[in-house]
């Protein structure tokens, strides 16, 4: 609760804001969506014979290990399918209406360790220095464009988060050098072929290294088509705006479910999501709960 103006789990509406963690990362979309359909359905009546499926998780942040991956495969089991998926993550970078995403970039992180002999500096004939191979091999992946983007995605791009020696003296030559890195990259690549690429650098410099990864996601994409279409006719129903339909961002939970079916993402404004005081404006809660009753009327009408 440190920093915070209100309870952090109140849930208190000050000023037509309404105050709390999850209030647009995205407890609220959950609520909405339960509200819209809520009233869909007390409007269909004893006539409706489709069906809509609430899936939500506990574990949806980090690892994502017994969330929305256990579920999905607990409906394998049951022999139960999904036509389409709307995930309500917080889209809108400032205005509730401006974004919708169709796809995700993929994430990979690596972590490179350089072997050699420690020794001291006045002595490098009894050492090896694994710290300039290391450099070479950062220099390698970091200079390589890996493409100019595709027109749903942005390029894909490399970025060095750390490098360790674990050594603070001056006159010591490290033994292991680490350097750790992540990749955020579109659909031109999968995790497979940017691991071979990466191999590939280190090996053309040489030396005793090891290579971890770990994968978040693979890039994905729910190219525009019918779905995304009626999802951007009921935000422009309600908002008045065309929303850009996009790729840019992090990873979500629709890695997992664009294998099951097509999926599309649009929630409230992310601008306060993860921080103190998130909030958002009553208002777009009423907005959401529209927008999303009216993707309900439109997908049963087809």
């Amino acid at each position: 609760e440190a920093g915070w103006t209100t309870d952090p789990f109140g849930a208190e509406v000050i000023d037509g804001v309404l105050y709390g963690r999850g209030a647009t990362d995205m407890k609220t979309a959950v609520a909405c969506f339960a509200d819209a359909a809520s009233r869909f359905l007390a409007r269909k009546g004893d006539g409706f014979n489709g069906s809509i499926s609430l899936l939500i998780t506990g574990d949806e942040e980090g690892p994502a290990i017994n969330g929305t991956r256990k579920v999905l495969q607990w409906m394998q089991e049951r022999g139960e399918t999904m036509d389409a998926c709307l995930v309500g993550e917080p889209t809108n970078p400032s205005t509730l209406g401006e974004m919708a995403k169709i796809g995700r970039r993929g994430s990979l992180s690596g972590w490179l360790d350089v072997h050699g002999v420690q020794g001291h500096t006045a002595y490098p004939h009894l050492a090896d220095n694994p710290l300039p191979r290391l450099l070479k091999m950062l220099a390698a992946i970091n200079d390589e464009v890996l493409d100019d983007g595709t027109d749903h995605f942005q390029p894909s791009n490399l970025q060095i988060t750390t490098i360790d020696v674990g050594n603070s003296a001056t006159n010591i030559i490290p033994g292991t050098v680490r350097a750790a890195f992540n990749i955020r990259y579109n659909d031109l690549h999968t995790s497979e072929t940017l691991m071979a690429w990466l191999r590939s650098k280190c090996e053309d410099i040489g030396g005793d290294y090891d290579l971890e990864f770990h994968i978040t996601g693979d890039a994905f994409l729910t190219a525009p088509g019918p779905f995304s279409a009626l999802l951007a006719g009921a935000i422009k129903s309600v908002t008045g705006m065309e929303p850009d339909l996009s790729t840019t961002g992090g990873t979500s939970d629709a890695r997992f479910i664009k294998d099951f079916c097509p999926v599309a993402e649009f929630g409230l404004i992310s601008q306060t999501m993860h921080k103190l005081d998130e909030r958002v404006a009553i208002s777009d809660l009423e907005n959401l709960t529209d927008i999303y009753e009216a993707v309900l009327d439109g997908y049963f009408a087809s």
